[in-house]
């Protein structure tokens, strides 16, 4: 059996962290290792805890969720941070982003979303509530653009086999899955990749998956 994901709440809402943590801990392949009330109990805890993933508020006491997340990258550098909250605000997500967020979910939508969202961001995906998609590519066109002048489309410029690499790294295959698919060796499809992400301007498969989502190359 595979170790559970640990699982961090951090919510002022005493009610919502119960619930939560039942539904995560009635899975078995999940487990709520503690739960916060404010941002400055949950900077202790995450250092204790050291957990998988943090199911991070916006808006509490004491420090918020947009200003803890750059304090986390910092404390828990490897675990993943998936802001749920009750703010379906373009301004909230492009801060999320930019702090470092793998994910972003509306508590309206917890219920059906939240499970998939937490698998996604452990696999190494970005997660983000389809309502609100379009805002991953404002935010990445800025860094993958080449021209100044914004006419030209940076995915165009790639060739159509360095396409073919990017969806499906983009979609979690490996090097030797895309190798033995596209029948050539899994150095060329690392060169391929390479050459792929400079153009873009891309700098890590988190940014890749959500310049893919924005443009719905994984549709």
């Amino acid at each position: 059996m595979s170790t559970p994901i640990r699982i961090l709440l951090a919510d002022d809402h005493t009610v919502l962290r119960t619930g939560l943590a039942a539904l995560l801990n009635a899975r078995g392949d999940m487990v709520v290792v503690g739960e916060a009330a404010d941002g400055a109990e949950l900077l202790t805890l995450a250092e204790t805890t050291n957990p998988d993933v943090i199911l991070l508020d916006l808006t509490m006491p004491r420090l918020g969720g947009l200003e803890a997340l750059p304090l986390l990258r910092q404390r828990v550098p490897t675990t993943r941070i998936l802001i749920l909250t009750m703010h379906q605000d373009e301004g909230y997500l492009r801060h999320a982003i930019k702090g470092g967020a793998s994910g972003y979910v509306l508590k309206k939508a917890a219920d059906v979303e939240l499970i998939t969202a937490i698998q996604a961001v452990m696999r190494g995906d970005v997660y983000v509530h389809p309502s609100m998609t379009r805002v991953l590519f404002d935010e990445i066109a800025p860094e993958s653009a080449h021209s100044t002048n914004g006419e030209i489309d940076p995915w165009a410029t790639l060739s159509e086999r360095e396409q073919e690499v990017l969806q499906l790294v983009a979609l979690g295959h490996t090097s030797k899955e895309i190798a033995d698919q596209l029948v050539v060796s899994a150095k060329t499809v690392d060169t391929y990749r390479a050459r792929g992400m400079e153009k873009l301007g891309l700098r890590s498969r988190a940014a890749l998956v959500r310049f893919a989502l924005a443009r719905g190359l994984l549709e």
